[in-house]
């Protein structure tokens, strides 16, 4: 077994997040592979994102389409089996790139995006694995679909467009407890028949494994401060 202390900094900081992750979901009576580590990228390069994969990690989250375009190209061509999700907000203008370079989307939040989205993917024939974000603490200033009007959204979403709504994604109020917006939107998920739930990020993704979490987005605990 390899020792953690001569890995490299940012392997080493990704095996003590998959034990801390492991161990949150068997707490909760879950199976840790249910829990999926998305390790997020944003403003890293690639020098610090090979011992990563070198470790063997292979599921990674962007914030902007414009960075990773930059620099996952070239990665992929040496990791062929890298799955890549967008889960910053996504400009209309940017779908076309966006549907290219990624796999999954966690940020569908309004009827213009879904739209592009749709457009895009029978242009280029290819299926993404889409989550819509829901605006848990009704702020103003968040992207996100209101709760109250997540249900009509999803139905657009499918009925009208075709999309593939794997589940739910939120980001909680920075001064609130993310308990209890994880709770809420697992709730909300099971009413609508969802299995798929993107939650939890550096500071609370054990919580949010113990709250039903599927994915988990975590940066700075693997990478280290931006």
């Amino acid at each position: 077994m390899t020792d953690p202390t001569t890995l490299p900094a940012p392997a080493a900081a990704l095996a003590e997040v998959k034990a801390r992750l492991a161990a949150a979901a068997r707490e909760a009576g879950r199976n840790p592979a249910s829990v999926h580590l998305i390790a997020v990228t944003k403003t890293f390069g690639p020098e610090t994102i090979l011992p990563v994969l070198e470790a063997g990690h292979r599921l990674f989250g962007e914030n902007r389409v414009q960075e990773a375009k930059a620099k996952w190209p070239d990665l992929r061509a040496r990791y062929p089996d890298i799955e890549l999700h967008l889960i910053g907000p996504l400009q209309s203008n940017k779908t076309r790139e966006a549907v290219a370079l990624f796999d999954a989307i966690h940020t569908v939040d309004r009827p213009k995006i879904a739209k592009a989205i749709a457009d895009e993917q029978q242009r280029q024939g290819k299926r993404l694995k889409l989550f819509i974000e829901v605006n848990t603490g009704e702020e103003p200033q968040k992207a996100g679909i209101p709760p109250k009007e997540t249900a009509a959204f999803l139905a657009h979403c499918r009925d009208d467009l075709g999309l593939d709504i794997a589940g739910l994604m939120c980001i909680p109020p920075v001064e609130e407890e993310p308990a209890v917006h994880f709770a809420f939107l697992a709730k909300l998920a099971g009413d609508l028949g969802l299995a798929e739930l993107s939650m939890g990020m550096s500071g609370d993704f054990e919580t949010a494994s113990e709250l039903g979490a599927t994915y988990v987005r975590v940066g700075s605990a693997i990478f280290g401060s931006r």
